[in-house]
């Protein structure tokens, strides 16, 4: 609610607050085929399996150096892997045991189903000319098939640019993660819908301003989604072929935690930030740096399927690195973590607990912005749960979604340490 200088808000509303041009008809189409021009990545040469024996983060983060994806840890330890054959064999090579996997099972259809990429461009429009005093449609660029990558911004006075703590959420940067979208559709619509009657919710739009993004990879996600509404093709890259979650330009390539194969489910792409998406969506939060403030204050990044709350850093074992990420960042960070584990019973921990990533989105916000960053990883099961879960598997972040939102005045203030770093906020 306090509006900033005519300078910057003009500049902020430059940058980011007009929709781009219509994207192509070509782009748009209900069967998902790519603008002219555009290169499509070919079918996924993966396959599922199930690997037993690694009981440790290091001998997970070995798994994963073979450029294997790690889908899911189950709670015996075992690991559901998405590999192309050469990373099936180096699993093997070191000893663990590889027993292939079926496709997930296929659900009954229901009243209830997941958002094709056009129903959520529709539901967006819907939320923003039914709200337009709080909800405008932003977009940040545009993908790989020149489709443009939409948002909802969410706050008070929407069309200025109000000297507030800002918040970004995004969701759907793995195609094959249809749950993310729609979480990030309910929780708009919890921000939407309770304004003015929920008191919590009416003071967060005021002092808040939300990035919500549901589909920060719309190729992949349509790509995804037209082969078979119930069970997808397991598509999990951009259609450049590119895994966005290892393209970020912070630690590329550094540390093991991708793979440099063309093939493989974790490719980081040829070069650091090289995927458009990527280039998006930190184009977008660098232009949220207003006169050497960068106003977001809290990310979250949200995939599934394994029912985890993690934080920066991915790249590194270590708990905290000097000059980069210190003891405070880092008791911040958990504490905030395990407070919301502790309203959505997801197990909390630090990324590399998990195994070695490098690319990420989480470190690339912290390293290069130092923005807090936490990644969801919601539940289910499986990449496509059946939609009457949906209900249930996206309620339960209600309180984590809000809490990360409150926290953005001040994420200190979890370890009382708000007058050491935030009186000149």
């Amino acid at each position: 609610m306090r509006t900033r200088t005519l300078k910057a808000a003009l500049l902020a509303a430059c940058l980011v607050g007009a929709l781009l041009p219509a994207v192509p008809a070509s782009a748009t189409s209900a069967s998902g085929s790519p603008a002219t021009g555009a290169q499509a990545a070919p079918a996924s040469a993966a396959k599922r399996y199930l690997v037993t024996g690694p009981d440790s983060a290091r001998e997970r983060s070995r798994v994963a150096r073979t450029g294997a994806a790690i889908d899911r840890v189950r709670p015996d330890g075992a690991l559901e892997v998405s590999a192309i054959p050469a990373e099936a064999a180096a699993i093997e090579r070191l000893g663990f045991t590889l027993t292939p996997l079926g496709g997930f099972p296929r659900y009954r259809e229901t009243a209830q189903s997941y958002h094709t990429h056009a129903e959520t461009m529709a539901e967006l429009d819907q939320v923003v000319a039914a709200y337009p005093q709080i909800a405008k449609k932003f977009s940040i660029g545009r993908s790989h098939e020149g489709r443009d990558i939409v948002g909802v911004k969410i706050s008070d006075n929407v069309a200025s640019d109000e000297d507030e703590p800002e918040v970004f959420y995004q969701a759907n940067i793995h195609a094959r993660e249809r749950i993310t979208n729609e979480q990030a559709l309910y929780f708009i619509g919890v921000l939407t819908k309770e304004y003015g009657s929920t008191a919590r919710i009416t003071k967060l739009v005021n002092e808040r301003e939300f990035w919500i993004i549901p589909i920060l990879n719309p190729d992949g996600q349509i790509y995804d989604m037209t082969s078979d509404t119930q069970a997808g093709r397991m598509w999990r890259k951009n259609r450049q072929g590119v895994d966005l979650n290892r393209n970020y330009p912070y630690k590329w390539g550094c540390c093991g935690g991708s793979s440099g194969t063309p093939s493989s489910d974790t490719y980081r792409g040829p070069s650091a930030g090289s995927a458009p998406e990527v280039r998006a969506v930190t184009s977008f939060i660098r232009s949220r740096n207003i006169g050497g403030k960068q106003q977001i204050k809290m990310f979250l990044d949200i995939h599934s399927v394994a029912n985890l709350v993690l934080w920066p850093m991915g790249y590194t074992y270590n708990d905290t690195v000097p000059g980069e990420f210190t003891a405070d960042d880092e008791s911040a960070h958990r504490t905030i973590g395990r407070e919301v584990a502790r309203h959505n019973r997801y197990t909390p921990q630090q990324s590399s607990d998990l195994y070695i990533t490098d690319g990420s989105s989480n470190d690339w916000t912290w390293g290069d912005q130092r923005i807090f960053s936490y990644t969801f990883e919601l539940g289910g099961g499986n990449f496509y749960p059946p939609p009457s879960q949906i209900e249930s598997l996206t309620q339960v972040n209600r309180e984590p979604l809000l809490l990360l939102a409150e926290y953005a005045d001040c994420p200190y203030r979890a370890i009382n340490k708000q007058d050491q770093y935030c009186k000149s906020l």
